[in-house]
């Protein structure tokens, strides 16, 4: 089996290759990625990418169609990650998101690559208050990230054809520990200002609903993806991720939290505005279909696994949500210091010194001057 990761450098890319590493030793692993977080690890001992047969370089809008030859399967796990940066990069978000992932689908098809998988989210439901949504219910996208994950499901759902099995996996909420973590999710924000305040302050006023998946679970859905037979589903099939019992209230994470991790106060803003964004999400067809790639990792493993990952570095960062583990940060000093576009494309090599962000000790300087371009 050759199969080609595209983000893989990203916070889901890393556990999802060493998953089909375990899972599939004698696959051939192919990762590409832009590299604007190759240097955002979380004290890795070794780079992730080891577990790869081949890294490749380059931006998703120009995929040369060369690197699609061969290919069993495509996972397409880049994008821009979410709706802060969505919202500051809207034009962007649409071009790389949507565009970009349909016209990858195209060259994947015309290369002859039997499944393609798409990572979607669960928050093409948006404002859903009432019943849990079904894959059957209506789209309600309130966000530039979110509407891109429905155009691009749309526009992969057209170019279909009897020859490649093309699966939309619509995610819970992802959380839990990676090699390139990221804060900017809720869980994993909860966890890291109970280890850095010692309180967690939600807010709002802790009734949205949320959804959630570990990073680990989302691996094993994205196994299933590339081996899944139409036969489960059909040619094109897009489905809710998760699990049932894994629908949370904001403020039940808060409180899981603060048990876990003992110290912890939580202060839940009851005056704040409702937050929209809030949706319970039915998962009974992924249960049904998928039913040896069901979620393992409960709540309370995700959050013993972030505050030990995060202990084992010494994480104590008051000021963490100006770091690299927020991913916005890291464009918007990447754009700063001249070497990403305001269309988040390269400008220049990463230099040798960059006092305006902050990365682990342990991988500084790690990638700096390896960096190849694929054309």
């Amino acid at each position: 089996m050759k199969v080609l990761i595209t983000g893989n450098l990203g916070y889901v890319g890393p556990v999802v290759v060493r998953y089909l590493r375990r899972t599939h030793p004698n696959a051939r692993l192919i990762g590409f990625d832009s590299a604007f977080f190759a240097l955002s690890t979380t004290g890795a001992t070794i780079l992730p990418e080891r577990f790869l047969d081949e890294q490749h370089f380059g931006d998703v809008r120009e995929i040369p169609e060369s690197l699609l030859e061969g290919l069993d399967a495509v996972i397409h796990l880049a994008a821009v990650s979410n709706d802060p940066m969505g919202n500051k990069f809207e034009l962007v978000t649409e071009d790389v998101n949507y565009r970009a992932s349909v016209d990858l689908g195209k060259k994947a098809r015309k290369a002859g690559v039997s499944h393609f998988v798409f990572a979607s989210s669960c928050s093409v439901y948006g404002f859903a208050p009432s019943a849990p949504r079904k894959e059957s219910d209506e789209l309600n996208p309130l966000t530039a990230y979110a509407r891109s994950k429905v155009n691009t499901e749309k526009g992969l759902a057209e170019i279909r054809d009897n020859n490649m099995i093309v699966t939309s996996l619509r995610f819970a909420t992802a959380c839990g520990m990676s090699d390139r973590l990221r804060l900017d999710l809720v869980l994993n924000d909860f966890v890291a200002c109970a280890l850095a305040h010692g309180e967690i302050s939600v807010l709002s006023d802790g009734s949205p609903w949320r959804p959630l998946i570990d990073v680990r679970d989302m691996a094993r859905a994205i196994e299933w993806g590339i081996v899944r037979e139409a036969s489960a589903g059909g040619g094109f099939l897009a489905l809710n991720v998760g699990s049932d019992d894994r629908n949370y209230q904001i403020k039940d994470l808060s409180s899981a939290v603060a048990e876990a991790i003992p110290g912890t106060t939580v202060k839940i803003n009851k005056t704040a505005q409702p937050d929209t964004r809030s949706y319970k999400v039915d998962f009974s067809l992924f249960a049904s279909l998928a039913k040896n790639h069901q979620s393992q990792v409960t709540l309370r493993q995700s959050i013993d696994m972030l505050a030990k990952g995060l202990r084992s570095i010494g994480f104590a960062d008051p000021d963490f949500r100006n770091s690299a583990y927020i991913r916005l940060k890291v464009l918007e000093a990447h754009i700063a210091a001249g070497r990403l576009t305001s269309d988040l494309r390269w400008s220049a090599l990463i230099p040798d010194e960059d006092p305006d962000i902050k990365f682990h000790p342990s991988v500084e300087g790690r990638l700096r001057g390896r960096i190849q371009v694929a054309r």
